[in-house]
């Protein structure tokens, strides 16, 4: 039975029927809310006062409360959703992508070579040229570039072209002589230098650098492009209006955080940033002896965390496996070593810091896992809400140990569909069955909070949303042995953008759901996610974007 207007004034809080509360300065009606309240799963309208929702339920009982001041919002039929966080991003990467050479799309060898020709026609003579975004995977043949490629078209430029996963660049010889690698030139630990297996040059740097040796060269570049203020700017305006209203930043120096307290003075952060530095470093460092900072600027900065790395990545076969990968010689690499890594990890527990780690190959998580399990032995199952980023490849004997552990799997939808057209090469069938596997985690009582990943990925939410709920290729596509029944349900989707997020950053009494007594915080598209047809998941059109009541994006109309 629906409430009267006088039960729904009596359970409000912040209303509670009294004629001394001040009206809502804002009621949004005309759609449907999906609100994540088992208690309320839909309502058609809601109320908002100072930035928080003050009412949730019916349209007619709702635009009662309005008073002379009162903004009303008809959506048009729009479809509601608790604002969408991004859980895992970078949001410097994203606005470099936006602003400098995008390789994102590239659809060939011959593609890249068109596009790098390009570039240097327009650059000044010797100019290095820094890009970023191609990947391989779909190409015919499916091979990495060489310096040869890439001495074609760019002779008397330095060139350094980095991967979509950005564990992979390829660079020129220019570049490699500037770097000072050669045959002779041995790899630093948790990185691989490519060599030529031809027998003219057999030996040689073939251009690809891997992880931890692609700093041989990117040390050697000299600033390029916008600054970190243009970048995190440009960041922020595509992920609001994508839909984001909050991004969780993984991977960050301290120079991001001042960057995004001065946006916060200017009245320039549009959404929410949840931060983890770059660890092991100076940085991290200062944050273990402060403690992780409180929330600044109205809930919109918070730092509290760290991010480390394991392993590297599968599509360049950095991942570490348990056994050898089944298209090439080798097992993949550790970025960290495991003991380095479990003193950190003591020391974040005794600070407050929560600890994210990336942790890609089945081998990579196990370490991860086991590292873990030593660290928080005592501590109150999930109270540090440790992570582990992407976790894509786990042995099934692993799978239960995220839940019995408290532990976190952070993971990026849509990193199974674009890993589609090369992950059973690189894995073989048998490993296919703990790859990507939210339906196994979910089931065995996990928290599963979704990311882009982006500028790895288009970081777009209809994306991950669509990926995480098809398990297909944005053209449909799956494969033999892709494991369909591993897909999350349409609810787990929406809360894995949502409310698993706000878990994940210790943030559920904020946000995560639209309830009273939390942010202002929404999302809303043109359609139905939880009903529509699976490809026109894709094909929704944000409406607005909102964060604490503030509308941070909306549709031209």
């Amino acid at each position: 039975m629906r409430p009267s207007r006088t039960q729904l004034l009596l359970g409000l809080a912040l209303l509670a029927g009294c004629a001394r509360e001040p009206a809502p300065d804002l009621i949004l009606h005309g759609a449907t809310f999906h609100t994540l309240d088992a208690a309320r799963p839909t309502a058609s309208a809601v109320a908002i006062r100072a930035g928080r929702l003050v009412a949730v339920g019916d349209a007619a009982e709702l635009l009662a409360l309005a008073g002379p001041a009162t903004r009303r919002h008809d959506l048009g039929g729009a479809v509601v959703y608790p604002g969408f966080t991004d859980a895992h991003a970078h949001l410097e990467g994203i606005g470099r992508r936006e602003l400098e050479f995008n390789l994102e799309g590239t659809a060939s060898l011959a593609d890249l070579q068109a596009r790098l020709a390009a570039r240097v026609a327009a650059a000044p003579p010797g100019a290095w040229i820094v890009g970023r975004g191609w990947i391989e995977t779909r190409w015919q043949p499916a091979d990495f570039p060489t310096r040869a490629d890439l001495d074609r078209v760019a002779p008397d430029h330095p060139v350094y072209l980095t991967r979509a996963d950005g564990h992979a660049s390829v660079v020129n010889s220019s570049a490699l002589a500037i770097a000072g690698i050669d045959r002779t030139t041995a790899a630093p630990a948790g990185g691989a230098i490519l060599r030529d297996a031809s027998p003219a040059r057999k030996g040689e740097p073939n251009g690809m650098l891997i992880d931890a040796a692609q700093m041989l060269v990117a040390e050697r570049i000299p600033p390029q492009g916008a600054d970190l203020a243009s970048a995190l700017r440009a960041g922020l305006a595509r992920e609001v209006a994508l839909g984001w209203t909050g991004v969780h930043d993984a991977g960050v120096a301290g120079s991001t955080l001042e960057q995004l307290r001065a946006l916060c003075a200017s009245g320039a952060l549009p959404l929410r940033w949840y931060g983890a530095l770059d660890a092991p470093s100076d940085d991290a460092a200062r944050l273990l002896a402060q403690g992780p900072s409180a929330s600044e600027c109205d809930g919109r900065i918070t730092l509290r965390a760290f991010k480390f790395y394991m392993d590297g990545a599968l599509g360049s076969r950095g991942a570490a496996l348990l056994a050898k990968y089944a298209d090439a010689d080798g097992d993949g690499l550790l970025r960290n070593e495991p003991a380095t890594l479990a003193g950190w990890y003591a020391r974040a527990l005794a600070a407050g810091v929560q600890v994210w780690t990336h942790a890609i190959g089945d081998r990579g998580n196990r370490l991860v896992l086991d590292l873990y399990a030593q660290a928080l032995a005592g501590s109150p199952k999930g109270a540090a809400r440790w992570r582990i980023e992407h976790a894509q490849v786990i042995s099934p004997a692993d799978l239960p140990r995220f839940a019995a552990l408290g532990v976190i799997p952070s993971m990026q939808p849509s990193h199974a569909i674009g890993d589609l057209f090369f992950a059973p090469q690189r894995l073989g069938t048998e490993r296919l069955a703990g790859a990507y596997a939210w339906r196994a985690l979910i089931d065995s009582g996990a928290i599963v909070p979704a990311g882009s990943d982006a500028p790895v990925e288009q970081g777009d939410p209809r994306i991950e949303f669509y990926a995480a709920v098809a398990r297909r290729s944005l053209d449909g596509q799956q494969l033999a042995g892709w494991h369909p029944e591993l897909a999350m349900t349409r609810a787990e989707a929406l809360r894995a953008l949502t409310r698993w997020p706000a878990y994940a950053a210790f943030e559920e009494a904020e946000r995560g759901s639209i309830e009273v007594g939390k942010r202002a915080d929404l999302t809303v598209f043109d359609r139905d996610l939880l009903t529509v047809p699976e490809p026109e998941i894709l094909q929704a059109q944000v409406v607005l974007t909102m964060v604490g009541g503030e509308v941070v994006h909306a549709e031209e109309r």
